[in-house]
């Protein structure tokens, strides 16, 4: 009798000493919509990075066509293109947010001065851009010390920049040395410096593209020494390298498609993996995700594959803050997919779906 006791005890001691299993946070999504359907504006979500399940649904603010979110550094707020031409008489707008749990609160709002804002960023230290898709310019804001927008912003216009091509700027994103923008019309990358509060051309002003490529997003690797840019038109990412003068020489083209795939096609986005292995780029047509290892050496891309988005038309994705799941904003399906990431493999499982309204833009706080 007392043998049993004493057994039952280990066993409870044991059990009770054994390691819990991991538990895994909490993130907050927020989604940017177009709201010509059913969409309101911004809506949030928990997500859980346990189960990479999307729970809580809640329209967080009411605006119009916030297609592109950027959130600062310290959580405190959160920004919004209003991609639209009518935002006033010059084009769209840009609204800020303060983010306080979740729960934002508009601050205030400040006309793009080019139509169809379509990309926002932000410095860190105290700048926001805004790259207008038809309006061919950027605009660049100074931040007030609580977030808000400034008044007067510097447009830089690449309307003068060609005569015979139509600028269309895709994509404005600040860096180490000053500011890059992908311009889809001029199938270029545009590159500046800050001199005396402005930003001017820099020593490289420009990195030439293929005729017809069409850049539009681009993520750096290895601290800065890798571009990859993801190229709508013509659907390839091109791969750069960073030279000892600082600046970037193109060593790779890669195709994003099939080749069995005959249908029409536009890339959106692409994002490395928090270990910069793997590059992944979104096919808007084909409605997959593209998989490329990256090598550790070169930083060339080797193909590892294609996931269907189950989905149409996957504009923006985002991985978590674990970098262990992949979520797909699929615009024209109106859902939200989820894929749950091999690390060591890059590839993709889909675990779940969620409906919402034409999502275009995807962010986790």
């Amino acid at each position: 009798m007392k043998k049993a006791l004493f057994a039952s005890l280990m066993i409870l001691l044991v059990l009770a000493c054994k390691e819990k299993p991991e538990e895994k946070p909490m993130y907050t999504l927020f989604v940017g919509t177009y709201t010509d359907g059913d969409s309101e504006g911004i809506y949030t979500y928990t997500f859980d990075a346990g189960t990479g399940e999307l729970t809580n649904k809640q329209l967080a603010a009411k605006l119009t066509n916030p297609s592109y979110l950027a959130l600062s550094k310290d959580h405190k707020n959160l920004y919004a293109v209003q991609e639209t031409a009518d935002f006033d008489s010059l084009g769209g707008g840009v609204t800020a947010f303060i983010l306080n749990d979740g729960v934002l609160k508009i601050q205030n709002s400040m006309g793009t001065q080019g139509a169809h804002p379509c990309h926002v960023s932000l410095s860190g230290d105290g700048h926001l851009a805004v790259a207008n898709y038809t309006g061919g310019n950027v605009a660049l804001f100074n931040l007030n010390d609580d977030g808000s927008l400034g008044e007067h912003p510097q447009i830089i216009d690449h309307k003068l920049l060609d005569s015979t091509k139509i600028s269309h700027a895709h994509m404005a994103q600040f860096t180490s040395d000053g500011l890059m923008v992908t311009d889809l019309g001029l199938d270029a990358i545009k590159r500046y410096k800050e001199d005396n509060g402005k930003f001017v051309p820099g020593p490289q002003p420009s990195l030439p593209f293929a005729e017809g490529a069409g850049p539009r997003h681009f993520t750096f690797g290895e601290g800065g020494k890798m571009l990859y840019v993801i190229n709508e038109l013509n659907s390839t990412i091109s791969v750069f390298e960073r030279d000892t003068k600082g600046d970037y020489q193109e060593i790779q083209v890669v195709k994003t498609l099939d080749p069995n795939y005959q249908g029409n096609n536009a890339c959106a986005d692409l994002h490395l993996s928090p270990d910069g292995k793997f590059l992944y780029g979104s096919n808007r047509g084909e409605n997959t995700i593209v998989i490329f290892s990256v090598d550790a050496t070169s930083g060339k891309l080797s193909l590892v594959g294609r996931e269907s988005v189950h989905g149409d038309w996957p504009r923006n994705f985002s991985m978590d803050p674990t970098g262990e799941f992949l979520l797909v904003a699929n615009q024209k399906s109106s859902n939200i997919t989820v894929f749950k990431r091999d690390v060591e493999m890059g590839t993709l499982i889909f675990l779940n779906e969620n409906k919402l309204p034409n999502p275009v833009c995807l962010v986790f706080e």
